[in-house]
This record gives structure tokens, C-alpha cells and sequence, in this order.
């Protein structure tokens, strides 16, 4: 990537609504040989899509939390595909460490996430255990994955 590929993906990595014609003219190009390199950018899977980011307290999601799971060894692929069907798991990363995943959920109370841990969670193919930490306060919900990757 040069940099008025990072120039880009850092302008859209703060504003995906941006139009073609804005985004030219803040990186310099003319509109076609912008959007070419969007293009590709998205070809090279630099940029994965596009998408609003949601409140989830605005959405009665007031409720965050991460959940480390153990599971059975036999158990990856049917886990993994539970999780991905799964409305409330918004993520789910392998870990090294004493658990094998960690998921993050949402539930819109406290009552709810009990029932989320005790109903499906807990009973999702393979798992052995689980630990949940609820997040009280996000401090911080918006890196930028350019700024990091282009100063490594």
C-alpha cells in the first residue's frame, strides 16, 4: 500500500458515507482513479465492507459483556458453528490460555444475561466452563486499525 491507499482507508475507516467525489478530493486523485483504488482495496480484502456502527444501550442492549469459554476437545466445529448462528455473539476469538474462546455478548439486562449464560451459552455443543466479565463503562470503541497497521 502507498499512501494514498492509507490516506484512504483512514478517511473511510472514519466516515464509510463519504462520497467518491469527497474522498478524491482530500487524497489528491481525480474521482474514477479513487474509486479504482477502493475497488481494489476491497479486492485485496484491505476493506472488508461497509456498514453503521449501531449504539446498542440506544437499542436496549444496555448490557455488554465477554464470556470465556472451555470446551470439549471434540467439540471446535460444532461450537464454532452454534456461535455463528448465535444473535447475542457479536464476536468469537480462539484464545491461548486457560480458555479456548471469547465471545462478546450483548443482553438488554442483567436477568437477560442469566438467561443467555444458564439456557444457551452453557448448553452450546462442547462447553465444559465458562467465565463472564461484565463491562461496567467502554472507555474506548473507536481504534483505528489504519493508524495502528501503518506505523508498525
Amino acid at each position: 500500500m502507498d499512501h494514498l491507499d492509507w490516506k484512504i482507508v483512514s478517511l473511510l475507516e472514519r466516515d464509510g458515507r463519504i462520497s467518491f467525489a469527497e474522498l478524491a478530493d482530500k487524497v489528491g486523485l481525480s474521482k474514477s482513479p479513487c474509486w479504482n483504488r477502493v475497488q481494489r482495496l476491497r479486492d485485496e480484502g484491505v476493506i472488508s465492507s461497509f456498514g453503521a456502527r449501531l449504539d446498542p444501550a440506544s437499542l436496549g442492549l444496555g448490557v455488554q459483556c465477554h464470556i470465556s469459554v472451555t470446551i470439549g476437545f471434540d467439540a471446535y466445529s460444532d461450537f464454532e458453528k452454534a456461535v455463528c448462528n448465535h444473535p447475542a455473539i457479536m464476536e468469537c476469538h480462539t484464545t491461548a490460555g486457560s480458555s479456548d474462546y471469547l465471545l462478546r455478548v450483548y443482553a438488554s439486562s442483567v436477568e437477560h444475561l442469566d438467561d443467555l449464560l444458564r439456557h444457551e451459552i452453557s448448553k452450546l455443543p462442547g462447553v465444559q466452563g465458562s467465565t463472564t466479565t461484565i463491562c461496567l463503562k467502554t472507555i474506548k470503541n473507536s481504534g483505528s486499525l489504519a493508524g495502528l497497521a501503518q506505523n508498525l
